[in-house]
């Protein structure tokens, strides 16, 4: 298996080599590719290109995807995280790290303890755990399961929050890539404190059902990556990550399965690549 480009100007360019992608449909603006297929699919990528992976996959709660069955049993949809990870794991190169956005829990369907459980699941698919940053949505506004109302009878408790887990491959410590830093002191000491607050996403305004704001990929980029560095995403959706990866001189790498949410990502790239706009 051909290794991955290590960003160091020394080694072909994974988004030039012929072969790449197994000539499946992508589309390509600047050094950002968007591949049309599933990340299920073992040979979609036949080598190891990966540096960082930044993605917030399906969450099983019912939500309307047009091409996902966002309503799987919890083993099924435990199965189906543990192959996708486990490609991507395939697909990483030795230093590869992986910024996985997903909830604490979830109560659709029965209560479940999610965070823990497809922490564990990326584990078993061969991810070392490194650490785990709380995302503050402050989303609590609207509120209304209370469980017993003012009583110990039955209550609910929810946590306006969603983790952000961070696993290796086989080595933590960076020491490939141009070792280009664009992380500022003051970004550093405030993004290593752990808890981030910042909003989410309009899914109006973007027009995807779960889209994520640009501070989560852009805090993952600039914390645990250099530029020119491969960034990927597993599933793509409006395409978020990819635009910030490019705007912080970043390459990268995209697969969606939907055509609908497909086109709208090569919508977007084109059309906000050039500069950052929160």
């Amino acid at each position: 298996m051909a290794k991955g480009n290590k960003g160091n100007g020394g080694e072909k360019d994974v988004l030039n080599e012929p072969g790449f992608g197994y000539g499946k449909k992508y589309f390509r603006h600047k050094n950002t590719l968007i591949f049309h297929g599933d990340t299920l699919d073992k040979k979609l990528f036949d080598r190891q290109f990966i540096d960082l992976i930044i993605t917030s996959p399906p969450y099983n709660v019912g939500i309307g995807y047009n091409s996902n069955d966002d309503g799987l049993s919890y083993e099924k949809y435990l199965r189906f995280s543990y192959e996708w990870m486990k490609n991507c794991f395939d697909w990483g190169n030795g230093q590869a790290r992986f910024c996985l956005n997903i909830p604490l829990d979830k109560n659709k369907g029965g209560h479940r303890p999610v965070g823990a459980d497809l922490t564990k699941t990326a584990m078993a698919a061969g991810w070392e755990y490194k650490t785990t940053i709380i995302w503050n949505e402050g989303n609590i506004s609207s509120r209304t399961a209370w469980g017993s109302w003012k009583s110990a009878s039955a209550p609910v408790v929810i946590a306006p929050v969603e983790l952000i887990v961070v696993f290796f491959k086989n080595e933590w410590k960076k020491t490939n890539g141009t070792q280009i830093n664009d992380v500022t002191a003051d970004e550093f000491k405030d993004w290593t404190q752990g808890v981030w607050a910042f909003n989410g996403e309009s899914k109006k305004r973007i027009g995807h059902p779960a889209p994520f704001p640009k501070q989560l990929p852009y805090r993952c980029a600039k914390l645990f990556s250099y530029q020119n560095d491969l960034v990927f995403d597993p599933f793509a959706g409006s395409g978020t990550t990819l635009i910030v990866a490019q705007n912080l001189k970043r390459r990268a790498i995209g697969v969606e399965l939907d055509s609908q949410y497909y086109e709208l990502a090569k919508k977007r790239t084109i059309q906000e690549t050039g500069s950052i706009d929160f």
